[in-house]
């Protein structure tokens, strides 16, 4: 159970983050109940919120917390279910300012954006090159980058596209002691001589090493092999035969690890014609039996529902949900998507 920092711990540390923070610090209760809480049912109190308008703004809001003893707890959008955007420390919120598209690289297919970037900016970015992010949450209107780096999002096309994992380049990292380093994939060669260097970079490239070959045997025969496997920390991407992604191994970290200052994400192609197959079945166990013989068709998401959840979008006195009178008789439902280059495709 964590333990809320004492009341002179706030005043002291609201007092020094006004005076050096560029962005807004918000430490008035107002502001304290609002991210008292995310999509999840757990409620925490935090100590106060930094919204930073600059990357400087972040170091100095972790320089100064890490002074107080005071946690920190990176938010994005604050759509998680399991209460990961909540705590007793400060809430460090990017998605007010750090919120640019940086760069796109058609050719590469890559994008590299700050942590606050709301997912369907980015797809509107790219969308006039023929490309996309493939990970899109039913969140994807107010979900934060950042945010999916941390709890590695999936979404409907993540059945084609993969996770956030393997969507994520590079990251721009900011430690808790300061240190700042730019973190992707790293052959096994020079990894090594990383962490020969003297240096924070090369103790933790010394660490990560030892921990591969500490772990690796364990996780290769333990670790799940299921596609939305988007729990716990990601240690298969320091197993890799030739490489570490040190990158693609903080992925779902929460925060816990680093703080993520921008990152390079792979961007994938768009496909210009599209249709959904809704398939209709008296309950979700024939729904289920039917999902290997529908994934053979290379779909590009496949998602389900039952009659609870329509039933719950046409409650009584409750606006009603468009698309729900499209849906064919029946108590449980999959939605195909496929698409191509052309109609008839």
């Amino acid at each position: 159970m964590s333990t809320a920092p004492a009341p002179d711990t706030a005043q002291q540390l609201a007092f020094v983050l006004r005076r050096e923070v560029e962005g807004e610090v918000r430490f008035d209760p107002g502001s304290r109940h609002l991210y008292a809480t995310d999509a999840s049912n757990y409620r925490h109190l935090p100590l106060g919120v930094v919204q930073p308008r600059t990357v400087d703004d972040v170091v100095t809001t972790v320089a100064r917390c890490r002074e107080a003893g005071v946690p920190l707890i990176s938010r994005g959008a604050g759509t998680s279910l399991a209460g990961q955007a909540t705590g007793t420390g400060v809430i460090l919120d990017c998605s007010r300012h750090l919120d640019r598209v940086l760069a796109v690289d058609p050719e590469r297919r890559t994008a590299r954006v700050e942590p606050g970037v709301v997912l369907d900016r980015l797809q509107a970015r790219v969308a006039d090159h023929g490309l996309m992010f493939g990970p899109d949450p039913s969140t994807h209107d107010r979900c934060t980058l950042g945010g999916m780096i941390g709890n590695d999002a999936c979404g409907v096309h993540s059945l084609t596209t993969g996770r956030t994992v393997h969507n994520v380049e590079s990251l721009d990292l900011l430690l808790h002691d300061g240190t700042r380093l730019e973190v992707g994939r790293h052959d096994l060669g020079a990894a090594r001589a990383l962490a020969a260097t003297d240096g924070r970079a090369g103790a933790l490239f010394s660490g990560l090493l030892a921990l591969r070959d500490r772990v690796g045997p364990l996780v290769a025969e333990r670790m799940p092999t299921i596609p939305r496997r988007v729990s716990g920390y990601h240690l298969d991407q320091l197993l890799h035969d030739d490489h570490l992604h040190v990158a693609r191994a903080l992925v779902g970290t929460e925060g816990t690890c680093a703080v993520v200052l921008g990152a390079e994400v792979r961007l994938v192609p768009r496909p210009p014609h599209r249709a959904v197959v809704v398939l209709a079945y008296p309950d979700l166990g024939a729904a289920a039996d039917h999902v290997p013989a529908l994934l053979a068709h290379d779909l590009l998401g496949l998602e389900g529902l039952d009659d609870v959840l329509a039933t719950g979008a046409t409650r009584p006195g409750r606006p009603p949900s468009r698309g729900v009178e499209l849906l064919p008789p029946g108590r449980a439902w999959l939605l195909a998507e496929v698409g191509g280059t052309t109609t008839a495709e």
